[in-house]
């Protein structure tokens, strides 16, 4: 069977990665707008309405605009926004999530697409809030190193100015308003009563991210150690194909001395790490940016609503 896709936004970082993993599938027939048409609102309806599912690459107002446009009950809608994030009727867009995620993403014609950051900070924290290790009521903190890439267009271009500004050459800590984009699905989706003190770091490496969380092991239930935190995240992610959970302390990730933001890049795969001693616990979670935090986990959502095997076009 050959399904009908719409990029809506197809310019965009998001867009444009989301072609490139569709290019080569056999059953999937893209549906391009003229470049004439792009802001053409008859055309993007037409186009929107015409597909089985169309990933919306755009602006939150944008994508609210688009929203509003199908009328066909059959189209599948897959927002890369912030719009929907949290919205009642949208179904978030993280199979792994818990049990049950996968069947409500098949049902729904609704669906959100996670942030980059907050994709590896809730695969990272919802385990351990599920398991009953973290309290909900707990209040952590967490710092999120990425590339580039994830700015759009604009930041890409400021980046590979040549030659590249010194300011531009050192890691660029933001979002200090402490209102960042991001927390309202940071708390949602992992149970968390608190917004986490979240810092973003950009710097001058194109794609890959890291979120890491620290925490005291007082933070946890009582008796808790650090066997039973990496037990818990392994539990939850057992036989899960895009999530690899790394032994307690993994050496292989610290051989050189330094951890590896980028070890995740052109993969849809997620890699959990837990470094402990005996009275602290660092979460590290890894990923690319623009795969699994972004265009890849698109996709996958796409497939498994879809009921297609779900790393079609992302190995």
């Amino acid at each position: 069977m050959t399904y009908r896709v719409f990029v809506d936004g197809q310019e965009g970082t998001t867009g444009l990665r989301i072609h490139e993993y569709l290019a080569a599938r056999a059953d999937i027939e893209v549906l391009k707008i003229d470049a004439d048409k792009r802001k053409d609102p008859a055309e993007r309806s037409r186009l929107l309405n015409a597909a089985d599912v169309a990933f919306l690459c755009l602006p939150d107002a944008a994508s609210r605009e688009a929203a509003f446009m199908i009328n066909n009950p059959h189209t599948c809608l897959i927002d890369a926004s912030t719009a929907h994030r949290t919205a009642p009727g949208w179904v978030f867009g993280l199979p792994e999530l818990a049990r049950g995620q996968r069947g409500a993403i098949q049902a729904s014609k609704r669906i959100s697409n996670p942030g980059c950051h907050s994709s590896a900070f809730i695969l990272g924290v919802r385990p351990l809030v599920d398991a009953g290790l973290l309290p909900a009521d707990t209040t952590v903190s967490a710092t999120s190193i990425t590339g580039y890439s994830g700015g759009g267009k604009s930041m890409i271009a400021e980046y590979e100015q040549q030659p590249l500004p010194a300011h531009l050459q050192a890691p660029r800590p933001y979002g200090l308003g402490l209102k960042h984009k991001h927390l309202p699905e940071m708390m949602a989706h992992t149970g968390l009563a608190n917004p986490p003190v979240f810092m973003p770091i950009v710097s001058s490496f194109y794609k890959g991210l890291a979120v890491s969380v620290p925490l005291q092991l007082s933070q946890f239930k009582p008796g808790t150690t650090p066997e039973q935190v990496q037990a818990a995240l392994a539990a939850h992610y057992e036989g899960e194909r895009f999530i690899s959970v790394k032994p307690l302390r993994d050496a292989a990730a610290l051989e050189a001395g330094f951890f590896d933001v980028q070890a995740c890049n052109d993969t849809n795969r997620v890699d959990i790490f837990v470094f402990a001693s005996d009275t602290q616990v660092l979460l590290i979670t890894r990923l690319d940016n623009l795969g699994k935090g972004a265009s890849g986990a698109a996709v996958q959502s796409m497939n498994v609503h879809l009921g297609v095997e779900e790393s079609l076009g992302l190995i």
